[in-house]
């Protein structure tokens, strides 16, 4: 008989079908993965002995080659800002489209409000308010970006929770009204020339900086508060959630609302690391952050994920996405790849969930 021990409420639980988190799958995923573009580096004939993430030609003072790896993780934080955001939504059973647009609109609504005067002595020639609108505290746009995709995600939130409208329908359609937001904004036009403290944020490493501490901090939301346990509850069970005193509707209002917050955020940083915002940012980063989260075991279904899965998620997809650029693969042969990825994860999701089921 196998070795079991009693648990809460006098159940008993076999140690031998306990099986190791699934943040520790993604980990040796990421492990085979980088492994897989080493090899290919040493024997393709092309690519004359090149190493992917190590440095092979004493360039760098470390054994990583530092400007590989900065660049992976430069590309994959402001996404994965989107996809803390976008994790929460999924965990609590829902989905949201409409992240990559509210980048887009956000962008240039905030540069409005970001930019400088004088550019070099000079009239600033991309202005779209008056004189009350320039060189104002760098408080003031982020404040407003905040608010604009608290707005956003309230209009999402609300459609959801009251009139029970699909959650693919209803951000499938405020992605199109961001979209149009964004581009109607200045006529398509971009907005440029932000004040030094604004261009500060997105400079360097800070987009990094920023997606690290905004994960651990959702990390130990989504984990220790009841924001979390209620988030979770409502995408296992919503009926059970509802039955055990949660607030389902205003909880998914406020989830929403937080998601769009973070992309929001994330437009703060997009623009200010290109120092401009263009109506067309964002194209895409609502599929990549949802491809993050997947691929970093968020269920699709509801009720299951972690943050820490979706940063090594986002790690996955960074490294294979800069792997394809290493090999010299094609921009479209990079998608359909990518694409593949994905419904891999996802078949992938299906299958733990039905063992999970026959071990009940």
């Amino acid at each position: 008989m196998a070795e079991s021990k009693q648990g809460t409420g006098g159940l008993d639980f076999d140690n031998k079908r306990r099986t190791w988190p699934n943040e520790l799958n993604i980990l040796i995923a990421l492990i085979l993965i980088i492994a897989i573009f080493e090899a290919l580096g040493q024997t393709l004939p092309y690519m004359n002995d090149q190493s992917f993430l190590f440095d092979s030609r004493d360039r760098f003072d470390s054994i990583f080659n530092e400007a590989r790896l900065r660049i992976i993780i430069l590309q994959v934080a402001i996404i994965g800002i989107i996809a803390l955001g976008v994790t929460q939504v999924i965990i609590s059973g829902g989905i949201d489209l409409s992240s990559g647009p509210l980048v887009g609109a956000t962008a240039m609504i905030v540069m409005s409000f970001a930019q400088t005067e004088l550019v070099n002595g000079n009239p600033n020639p991309k202005a779209v308010f008056g004189e009350w609108a320039f060189d104002l505290p760098v408080l003031i746009p982020i404040i407003v970006a905040l608010a604009f995709g608290a707005l956003i995600g309230a209009i999402n939130g609300c459609f959801i929770a009251f009139t029970r409208i699909p959650p693919f329908i209803a951000t499938l359609g405020m992605f199109l009204i961001c979209r149009g937001i964004a581009q109607a904004w200045t006529r398509g036009k971009p907005v440029s020339f932000p004040t030094e403290g604004y261009a500060a944020l997105g400079s360097g490493m800070m987009p990094v900086y920023w997606f690290i501490g905004l994960a651990v901090l959702f990390h130990f939301v989504l984990k220790y508060t009841v924001y979390g346990k209620h988030t979770y509850a409502i995408g296992s069970n919503e009926d059970a959630a509802r039955m055990s005193g949660i607030n389902v509707q205003k909880h998914k209002v406020l989830v929403y609302m937080i998601a769009s917050m973070l992309a929001a955020f994330a437009a703060v940083i997009l623009s200010s690391k290109n120092l401009t915002a263009q109506s067309g940012m964002g194209i895409f980063y609502e599929l990549y952050a949802i491809a993050m989260a997947v691929i970093g075991g968020v269920s699709l279904t509801g009720g299951r994920g972690s943050i820490i899965g979706t940063v090594l998620g986002a790690m996955v997809f960074g490294v294979i996405q800069s792997g394809f650029t290493y090999v010299k693969l094609d921009a479209y042969y990079q998608l359909m790849a990518m694409g593949a990825i994905i419904i891999g994860a996802v078949v992938l999701d299906k299958v733990r969930q039905e063992r999970a089921a026959k071990r009940v």
